[in-house]
C-alpha cells in the first residue's frame, strides 16, 4: 500500500509551500488509494509553539486534506530515537564529537581559504583520547567514506552523490535532543512510508538520509522532491509575495478548493485544464506530471480561479463559507432575502467572498446616502420624471417577479420615448445605493417592493435636494 506523510515543523504557520507539499502527498495516497499522515516534526523544542500548532490543523481541516493517520507529534518518540542513537553507536555507526563551535567555525574559515566546500573534517570519527573538559559532546553518525548514493528522484530523475561529498552528520545534540535528519528517518522507516514527497530545499539532506536508512537495516522510500515557488520578481517566496498563512486565504474570502485547484497547477498539468474540483484531482493526479522547474506563485490568477470556483461550486458549499463574511459586517440575513438567493445572484461577478459580502449589504440593511460618483452620473433631474414613473409601476404591482418587474421598467422607457439605460441606471442607483450590481430585475425582487418603492423615494429627494443647491 501507498503511504505518505505530510510533517511540518510547528514552529510558524502554515504557508502556500507547506500547503502545496501537503497536497500533493495527499492527493498521491487518495489517487493510488493509499494512506496519509499527518506527522508534526517538533523536536526543535525551543522554537515550536502550541499556536503553530493549532494554525497547522486549522489550516489542513479548512482545506479539507484529511488525515488517515495522525497528528503523530515527534516529541512523544524521543524513547525510539534514543534507543536508536545508542543502536548506532553500540555498532560504531555513530560517535562523540567534543569540537566546539569556535573550532568549527574555525575550521569552516580556513576551508573556504583554500578554496574548499566548508564542512565537518571528522576530527572525531577515530577519537581515542580524553575527550576535552568542559564540552558537551554532539553525536555525529559515521557516513559511509567510499561509494555513492543514488537518488531515484519521481521528480528530478536520478541523482548521484559522491560519499566523500557527505561530512558526518549530526543526530544528537549536546543537550541529548534528536535532530530532523535522524528523526525523520526513524518516522517514516517505522511508520512504512512509501513515498516521501517534499520541498527540494530537502534534497541535500536525501542522501545523507539514505545511508542512515541502510545504516538501520531499511529499504529507503521512494523520494519526490518538488521544486520551490517563488514570486513573481524570481526571488524565493516571502510575505509580501503571498506567503502568509494559509488561513489568511480563508480571511481574505477564498475557497479553499479554489486555493488547491491553485496550488495544484503549481508545477503539475493535465493537458490544457486549469479549473479542477477536488475529485479530478485526486483522479488525475500523477507525479511524472510534476514539473521540475520552480513555480512562481501569482495572486491575480488566484483570484481568477477563485472566481471561476464561486461561479460553479454547489450553492450550499458557497453560501456556508459565504455565512461567516456577512456576520462580519454586522448582517442578520435571517432579515431580508433567502442568502442561498443572494448568493446565487451576486456569484457571476465576486472574485472573493469579501467583495460577495459587500456585495450583498443592500439586500438586507437600508442606506441613507447613495455612493458619490453613481449619484453624480445618474440621480439628475433628468432621471427624476423615470424614476417618478417607474415608483408608480413598482407600486401598483401585485405579482412581485423578475418578469413583471423587467416588464414595468420596459414599459417606462417606451412611455417616455427613452432608451433603456436612462430608466435602468438611475434606478439602479436608487435601490442599491451605487452603479454596480447584478441584473436590475432580479435584483429588485430580492430587495423587495416595499423596499424598492421606498428607496426610489429617498433617490427623488437626493434629486431634489440637488436641484435646490443649484
Amino acid at each position: 500500500m501507498v503511504k505518505t506523510r505530510f510533517a511540518p515543523s510547528p514552529t510558524g504557520y502554515l504557508h502556500i509551500g507547506g500547503v502545496r507539499t501537503a497536497l500533493f502527498s495527499w492527493l498521491y495516497a487518495k489517487q493510488k488509494k493509499g494512506e496519509f499522515t499527518l506527522r508534526i516534526e517538533d523536536t526543535d523544542i525551543e522554537r515550536s509553539t502550541q499556536a503553530s500548532v493549532k494554525a497547522i490543523l486549522d489550516g489542513m481541516e479548512w482545506l479539507g486534506l484529511d488525515y488517515d493517520k495522525g497528528p503523530i507529534y515527534q516529541t512523544e518518540r524521543f524513547d525510539r530515537y534514543k534507543a536508536v542513537i545508542q543502536d548506532l553507536m553500540d555498532r560504531d555507526l555513530a560517535y562523540y564529537c567534543y569540537a566546539s563551535r569556535e573550532e568549527l567555525d574555525e575550521m569552516r574559515e580556513a576551508q573556504k581559504a583554500r578554496g574548499e566546500k566548508p564542512r565537518y573534517d571528522g576530527r572525531f570519527r577515530n577519537f581515542e583520547g580524553t575527550p576535552p573538559e568542559g564540552v558537551k559532546p554532539v553525536i555525529r553518525f559515521k557516513n559511509p567514506e567510499e561509494g555513492e548514493v543514488v537518488i531515484e528522484d519521481l521528480v528530478k530523475g536520478n541523482i548521484t552523490v559522491a560519499n566523500k561529498e557527505l561530512d558526518d552528520l549530526i543526530i544528537a545534540r549536546s543537550d541529548g535532543t534528536p535532530t530532523y535528519n535522524l528523526t525523520v528517518v526513524v518516522d517514516d522507516m517505522d511508520m512504512g512510508m512509501t513515498h516521501v514527497i517534499r520541498g527540494d530545499d530537502h534534497i541535500n539532506n536525501t542522501p545523507r538520509q539514505i545511508n542512515l536508512y541502510k545504516a538501520l537495516g531499511a529499504e529507503p522510500p521512494k523520494f519526490a522532491h518538488i521544486p520551490m515557488v517563488l514570486g513573481e520578481d524570481g526571488s524565493r517566496l516571502s510575505k509580501r509575495h503571498g506567503a502568509v498563512s494559509v488561513l489568511q486565504y480563508k480571511e481574505d474570502g477564498f475557497l479553499p478548493e479554489a486555493l488547491l485547484n491553485y496550488l495544484v497547477r503549481l508545477g503539475w498539468s493535465y493537458k490544457d485544464q486549469e479549473i479542477f474540483t477536488i475529485q479530478e484531482m485526486i483522479d488525475l493526479f500523477d507525479l511524472e506530471s510534476v514539473n521540475a522547474s520552480p513555480s512562481t506563485f501569482n495572486l491575480e490568477k488566484l483570484l481568477w480561479i477563485n472566481q471561476q470556483h464561486i461561479q460553479t461550486t454547489d450553492l450550499d458549499n458557497l453560501v456556508n463559507n459565504l455565512k461567516p463574511f456577512m456576520g462580519h459586517k454586522g448582517i442578520d440575513t435571517q432579515q431580508g432575502p433567502e442568502l442561498s438567493q443572494v448568493a446565487d445572484l451576486l456569484r457571476e461577478r465576486a472574485k472573493t467572498l469579501i467583495e460577495m459580502a459587500d456585495g450583498a449589504v443592500y439586500f438586507y440593511q437600508d442606506f441613507t446616502e447613495f455612493e458619490a460618483g453613481a449619484a453624480k452620473k445618474h440621480l439628475r433631474s433628468v432621471a427624476e420624471e423615470p424614476l417618478r414613473l417607474v415608483q408608480k409601476k413598482f407600486a401598483e404591482l401585485t405579482d412581485w417577479k423578475a418578469e413583471k418587474i423587467h416588464e414595468a421598467i420596459h414599459q417606462a422607457a417606451e412611455e417616455l420615448e427613452v432608451g433603456m439605460g436612462k430608466v435602468g441606471m438611475p434606478l439602479r442607483v436608487a435601490i442599491t445605493g451605487g452603479g454596480q450590481s447584478p441584473s436590475i430585475d432580479a435584483t429588485a425582487e430580492l430587495i423587495g417592493q416595499q423596499k424598492c418603492v421606498a428607496r426610489i423615494d429617498l433617490a427623488l429627494q437626493a434629486i431634489e435636494a440637488r436641484k435646490a443647491n443649484g
